[in-house]
């Protein structure tokens, strides 16, 4: 199982995929759950996969995207103006990796221009540079390389490059975008294993779009799927890193899967917060029982769509999100796939209306 994870988190945090270009993690999600359900999709791109058992319906889903840019303008020196599309923190950009994903599918390698510190003034060096003030840099001497000979053009994708890596400490691992890979890998390895099994549910496994816009994909998503449940998975970040006192962490690689009670965008239901609790102090899953004041996830949409759906958040912390270099535990990780499929094999009809029924 072990092995069949590693490989799958590779592939995930290998693959490009920015907001509204989620395209070679879709081909990973549909691959890899070939067979064990009907596919289909809403017109925003959000992908799932349904089994076709009775009772409440239940959406297990990770959002697809990655934090990235879009090349906003060519310089005639041939330099890339980029334009944000999710959250980032300058001081994490400059000399770093990009790559650019022309319209052919081809990918370009660039580098985020800096200037060596010989060049800069005292006062330079204490900025924070706005991102507007960056360029990326793809080896090349004038504009007509950019466009005649890479096919870059405006509007172009942008993202991190990182080689998935082991690290030297047993069941730790390093990459981009575990933010939100992990959650995905976690809700693929859900599908595969209960979308066989005979549940109390009809169970859909999913992939949304655009979470770092604004958690727009979710909006379509339940519309689309009209579920009764929503269980979120995601990679958190993590609090157990110089600057935060350990004792008041809620996040730390090790401690097991994250269950979130509340974000400024979204109240776990009270009743499947207790449920999700519950099953965790049952199965006997470590796990960190979380309240956040700041950040937000899809449960922000779900939780408000249609009628009002019951959410939960399950999350794997990781270091650095929102950066180059993540890094996860991987019993955080398996520990959420046991909880989420223990979750979903105890949703029946009655568990379900202790959480949507009022009177």
């Amino acid at each position: 199982m072990k092995d069949a994870t590693i490989d799958l988190l590779q592939q995930l945090t290998e693959a490009q995929g920015i907001p509204a270009h989620e395209e070679e993690v879709r081909e990973i999600f549909l691959r890899e759950l070939e067979g064990k359900g009907t596919f289909s999709s809403d017109k925003l791109g959000s992908v799932f996969c349904e089994g076709s058992g009775e009772g409440p319906r239940v959406l297990v889903a990770g959002h697809m995207d990655e934090i990235g840019f879009l090349v906003q303008n060519i310089t005639a020196e041939g330099f890339l103006e980029l334009v944000p599309v999710g959250g980032w923190w300058t001081h994490t950009l400059l000399s770093q990796r990009l790559q650019v994903k022309t319209r052919e599918g081809r990918k370009i390698l660039g580098v985020v221009a800096s200037k060596p510190p010989h060049q800069l003034s005292e006062a330079q060096r204490q900025q924070v540079m706005a991102i507007e003030n960056l360029y990326l840099d793809v080896g090349v001497d004038h504009r007509a390389q950019i466009t005649d000979e890479l096919g870059i053009r405006i509007g172009d994708p942008v993202a991190p490059i990182t080689e998935f890596t082991k690290m030297d400490i047993e069941g730790r691992f390093m990459a981009k975008a575990f933010d939100n890979r992990v959650g995905m890998a976690a809700t693929i390895q859900a599908g595969q294993g209960l979308l066989g099994e005979k549940l109390p549910n009809r169970l859909i496994v999913g992939g949304t779009v655009q979470e770092e816009l604004g958690l727009r994909g979710a909006k379509t998503a339940a519309v689309h799927v009209k579920p009764d449940v929503a269980i979120v998975l995601e990679g958190p970040p993590a609090d157990d890193t110089p600057g935060m006192p350990r004792s008041a962490s809620q996040g730390r690689l090790g401690g097991g899967v994250q269950i979130r009670m509340f974000d400024p965008t979204h109240v776990t239901n009270p009743g499947l917060a207790r449920f999700s609790i519950e099953i965790a102090e049952r199965e006997g899953i470590p796990h960190q029982v979380t309240v956040r004041r700041s950040g937000g996830t899809d449960a922000g949409s779900f939780h408000l769509a249609n009628e009002g759906i019951a959410s939960v958040v399950i999350g794997v912390p990781a270091r650095y999100i929102h950066s180059h270099n993540a890094i996860i535990d991987i019993e955080d990780y398996m520990n959420a796939v046991r909880l989420v499929k223990a979750m979903v094999r105890a949703l029946d009809a009655d568990m379900v209306s202790r959480f949507i029924k009022y009177i």
